[in-house]
């Protein structure tokens, strides 16, 4: 990867702090993250290590108690509820481990979802949910309710959904959590297939052998980076049996 390639997301010094019942907990310390534009990044480590919390900051869902965070140079710290709304809609795809599809809409229409909240015109809706659905090999089961599908088919709706809105980033939160491992490598070679189309992609991951389709693995341990290997030291993309 270049250093030509612009910053899509820039962390300085994120420190995210709870508290309850008087006791603090640092679920992020002093974390320092870049993600360039067509990068492939995994966050990895144990349970409880902050991974799902730096996420969330990332997907601004959350805000870091303290530090900077720049999402395509533009400073996300004084942005209002309402901006913030609007740039996880335009600028960010979200991939959930549960899929989080919603059971009494078709496929078609929660692919579409997203883009009615934008008050796109239908024609380019359909055009767009269209070709997102024959992205993912979902075409065929637009009609269908989430269901009707298998774990896998319902979480390459769920991708189709993330990318359908063309965002500038796609977050992935366990993507294969809830799958076994066929279903798991198909999800797996299409966020591959999606990342060398060019795409920008940050996924958590606890499993080693899904960190390796990326260019890089940030490690996390209470909460700080503490480790980061590149792809050749993870010996490319897992090779199949």
């Amino acid at each position: 990867m270049g250093s030509e390639q612009p910053a899509v997301i820039t962390l300085k010094d994120v420190t995210k702090v709870f508290y309850t019942d008087e006791v603090e907990t640092h679920a992020l310390s002093n974390v320092h993250l870049e993600i360039l534009a067509g990068e492939f990044v995994a966050i990895g480590g144990p349970s409880g290590c902050g991974k799902s919390t730096l996420l969330s900051i990332l997907g601004l869902l959350d805000t870091a108690s303290s530090g900077e965070y720049m999402l395509n140079n533009q400073p996300v710290i004084n942005l209002s509820l309402g901006e913030r709304s609007r740039i996880r809609n335009r600028e960010i795809g979200f991939i959930f481990q549960s899929f989080n599809l919603i059971g009494d809409l078709s496929v078609y229409e929660n692919v579409e979802l997203p883009l009615t909240y934008r008050g796109m015109p239908s024609s380019e809706r359909k055009q767009r949910v269209q070709a997102a659905l024959e992205r993912v090999g979902m075409a065929h089961r637009a009609r269908h309710l989430p269901s009707q599908l298998s774990g896998g088919q319902q979480q390459r709706v769920a991708v189709a959904r993330a990318l359908v809105g063309k965002p500038s980033i796609l977050l992935a939160d366990e993507p294969t959590g809830n799958l076994d491992s066929k279903n798991g490598d198909a999800v797996m070679d299409l966020l591959h297939e999606l990342h060398e189309g060019g795409a920008t992609i940050c996924m958590v991951t606890h499993d080693p052998r899904f960190a390796r389709y990326a260019d890089r693995t940030v490690h996390l341990f209470d909460g700080q980076i503490v480790d980061e290997s590149q792809a050749q030291e993870q010996s490319a993309v897992v090779s199949r049996d």
